[in-house]
């Protein structure tokens, strides 16, 4: 089943239409599907000549079943992926509405008359007129035609509106014609059909010379023909200019959209792994990026950088401030902070352990997520993590669910942690605390419900004591950091431990400033990581991250160069 989704996932990236993606294999793919529609488009061409069709037709026909197989292949994988690379795709209506889309009937057309031609009888220059259809599908991967695209559907409701004030002025004119024309050439007009058909013939050209076999013949006639030449300039050269304009618009965005994923990769660029040479020796991304750093380091102006994380889908600004608690004095200070992203809702990753990590409020505690991925990252157990938001007005966190579809992302976050149950799993939430500096605990674990209790989400209590036990003396004794136990959200059916499906889940919460200002972060993290191996999944082996343990040069900045 997970092999499954992670095919699904890699295919949704190869069907994206980018020939930029930074895996090379899904663009190798794109330029095999290209190069399919080409000799397909070659083969219909050449088959048009007698003598290659009668000398090579079982090759030519050889080469036409063989890409209509692979092309009925790639389409009936890119239906399969559909809800992936848009949510109004999703489900049996969604994928009726993607065949309906411009590029799904392209598709459709250029395989489903060969197969609708073995059970019904087609005149035989439809089929090869269809076939051209094939070669239409290559618009998906032409710049020039997306830019058309979005220059037209810009500039749509003006272009509609000048068309209709076109249509109406027409008409009103053809009336005008046919009261005029009417009195002396009673024959020629003699019913206003007739003369709107004179003025719109004038727009296309004149087919079949109606209008220029019945010109009016009285002044006001000429005057009134004038004006319909006028509009039939206008019918054509203000949607012209209008879609011009949009072109020049479109360009203007693209090279914004260039300007910020340079400034994002430049930003990106900053977050080289770092070593904790004093404790654990390993590296990792860097917690978070200031402002000021940015700027110094890559110079790119405040506006540049927060314009670029706004767009970014490996960025977040936080204010470090948020993180402490108002009797200790915060200070604003705005800092950028990398994150990873493969699914929707923010990141997936199922390194076979029963054991996942669950980050719920990325956008809002990134900082905390920081921490959430790296526990999971060295323990080596599955991450699932909530990093973007449906609906910037309302930021959401996942971790009270007042209604399961307030949020679009919502289902496919708890559909994969509720894919990696198994008996004896663990869900293990991470959140931050904000108590003052002279809280007497640090590290927080956190039940629904009594052990006692039948609400309890913890069925493995023993196990669940022996982890308290041993990361309590492992914070204690290396850190001097306590741990305590809370009872929380009783009772509270919203809570998300109630919508997990593992035998366990609690909440581990840790006070953020551990992550903020104690050089010895990633020794806690590592003590965290280490106490959960021990005591929740001790018969497996686990090895630290190579690229935490070795530096790899060229690929050593930002999350996305860390291996799943």
């Amino acid at each position: 089943m997970n092999l499954l989704k992670n095919l699904k996932i890699e295919l949704s990236y190869v069907f994206d239409d980018n020939l930029q993606t930074k895996h090379k294999w899904h663009n190798h793919i794109d330029y095999i599907i290209i190069s399919l529609i080409i000799i397909s488009t070659i083969e219909v061409f050449l088959s048009t000549y007698p003598r290659i069709s009668e000398r090579y037709g079982l090759w030519l026909h050889i080469v036409d079943y063989t890409t209509i197989g692979l092309f009925s292949i790639e389409i009936m994988l890119r239906i399969w992926c559909a809800d992936l690379l848009d949510e109004k795709y999703r489900g049996f209506k969604g994928r009726i509405r993607y065949c309906l889309s411009f590029y799904g009937l392209l598709d459709l057309l250029s395989v489903l008359p060969f197969y609708l031609s073995i059970f019904v009888q087609f005149p035989y220059s439809i089929l090869k007129v269809l076939r051209i259809a094939r070669l239409l599908r290559i618009f998906r991967y032409m710049k020039a035609f997306g830019i058309l695209k979005r220059a037209i559907s810009s500039k749509r409701d003006e272009i509609v509106v000048s068309i209709q004030f076109v249509v109406i002025v027409t008409l009103i004119l053809s009336f005008l014609l046919f009261f005029v024309e009417h009195e002396a050439q009673p024959l020629v007009y003699d019913s206003c059909w007739k003369s709107i058909i004179w003025s719109f013939a004038q727009f296309i050209g004149d087919p079949g010379y109606y209008a220029n076999n019945n010109p009016p013949i009285t002044g006001i006639g000429y005057l009134i023909v004038c004006t319909i030449g006028v509009l039939g300039i206008a019918i054509f050269a203000v949607p012209a200019g209008l879609i011009g304009s949009g072109f020049t618009e479109v360009m203007q965005e693209d090279k914004k959209a260039k300007k910020i994923k340079d400034n994002t990769e430049s930003i990106l660029h900053t977050f080289i792994f770092e070593k904790d040479h004093k404790y654990t020796k390993l590296y990792s991304v860097p917690r978070y990026k200031s402002l000021s750093s940015i700027i110094t380091r890559k110079f790119i102006s405040d506006s540049d950088i927060i314009e670029a994380v706004k767009w970014s889908e490996s960025l977040h600004l936080y204010n470090l401030a948020n993180a402490v608690n108002v009797v200790d004095h915060p200070h604003d200070r705005i800092v950028v902070i990398n994150y990873k992203k493969n699914r929707p809702y923010g990141y997936f990753v199922n390194r076979g352990s029963k054991i996942t990590i669950v980050n719920v409020s990325g956008p809002q505690e990134p900082i905390n997520g920081w921490l959430a991925y790296h526990i999971a990252k060295i323990g080596g157990f599955n991450y699932v993590s909530k990093e973007t938001e449906s609906s910037n007005n309302y930021p959401l966190s996942y971790y009270d669910i007042e209604e399961k579809n307030i949020d679009t992302n919502l289902r496919l976050f708890l559909d994969d942690i509720n894919s990696l149950a198994s008996p004896g799993s663990w869900a293990i939430t991470i959140m931050g605390a904000k108590s003052p500096r002279n809280h007497p605990t640090q590290i927080h674990f956190c039940n629904n419900a009594e052990s006692n209790s039948p609400d309890s989400r913890i069925s493995d209590n023993e196990l669940y004591e022996k982890l308290y036990g041993d990361l309590s003396r492992n914070m204690s004794g290396e850190f001097g950091y306590h741990c305590d136990k809370h009872i929380i959200n009783s009772g509270n059916r919203n809570n998300i431990a109630y919508h997990i499906n593992t035998e366990n889940v609690f909440l581990l919460s840790a006070e953020c400033y551990i992550w903020m200002f104690d050089d010895r972060y990633m020794a806690v993290i590592k003590a965290i990581a280490d106490s959960i191996n021990r005591v929740l999944e001790p018969e497996k082996e686990k090895q630290i991250p190579r690229e935490m343990v070795t530096r790899i040069d060229g690929n050593d900045y930002g999350v996305h160069n860390y291996i799943d």
